[in-house]
């Protein structure tokens, strides 16, 4: 995206020094219109001024300014076909794709084709005659470069692919994250062997400590029982 973003930046550039040249550029078409004896019909199409400039033009300047037309028309064509490459398939984005295609293409009837505001390069005609003649080959790029702005504007609206990034990493992929799930939690639920072997040997202490009690507890119960009763192994006394 940004490739195209600079892209179109480069050709405003270009069609800044073109509005800049207005006035010539309409020189050129009214030169060559004579030249061709073609003054009735409106300067209408592409097509028509590549033809006008290969086969009417007698002067340097005014073929440079034609020239400079047909290109910024054939480098809007190209991008064009750019932005249809990055992303398709929504149908805003292909319906504007779709009017800069047809503004573009050569054979395309601009007669009818006026640019609005904020865009004044059809006030900048002199006279009613240059409007009717003129005012549809002047305002095609600007409205091009207005349904290109409104593509990236739609596009940059739109969601990105689900592309994860890890501190300090790339990209994590989608076979890799269940994996690092099932990881952590196999370690969730088997502790590390030391732990292990430390709570083992703290049970059998347990057992052991249990056990010595128990003995204890039956000795001192022997203990009283001797105490309190004859033991059977001591000779009985003398009867008065």
């Amino acid at each position: 995206m940004n490739e195209v973003k600079e892209a179109l930046r480069n050709i405003e550039q270009k069609c800044k020094l073109f509005q800049q040249q207005q006035f010539t550029f309409i020189g050129a078409l009214q030169h060559t219109r004579e030249n061709a004896h073609d003054m009735i019909r409106p300067v209408a199409s592409i097509s028509q001024v590549q033809s006008y400039m290969d086969h009417h033009c007698n002067n340097s300047t005014d073929r440079r300014i034609l020239n400079m037309f047909l290109n910024i028309c054939n480098d809007l064509s190209k991008l064009c076909h750019t932005l249809e490459a990055v992303y398709s398939g929504d149908y805003i984005t292909d319906g504007i794709l779709e009017r800069c295609k047809t503004l573009l293409s050569h054979s395309n009837d601009l007669s009818t084709v006026r640019a609005k505001y904020p865009h004044d390069v059809v006030n900048h005609l002199s006279c009613h005659e240059a409007r009717n003649h003129y005012g549809g080959i002047v305002s095609l790029i600007p409205i091009v470069l207005d349904c290109m702005k409104a593509w990236i504007a739609h596009t940059e609206k739109l969601p990105r692919p689900r592309l994860q990034s890890v501190s300090g990493g790339g990209p994590v992929s989608e076979k890799r994250a269940p994996q690092d799930a099932a990881a952590r939690a196999a370690i969730s639920q088997n502790p590390p062997s030391g732990h292990l072997e430390a709570q083992t040997s703290t049970n059998k202490d347990n057992v052991q400590v249990k056990g010595s009690k128990h003995v204890q507890k039956n000795h001192l119960n022997n203990t009283e029982h001797c105490g309190k009763q004859r033991c059977p192994w001591k000779p009985p006394g003398r009867h008065a």
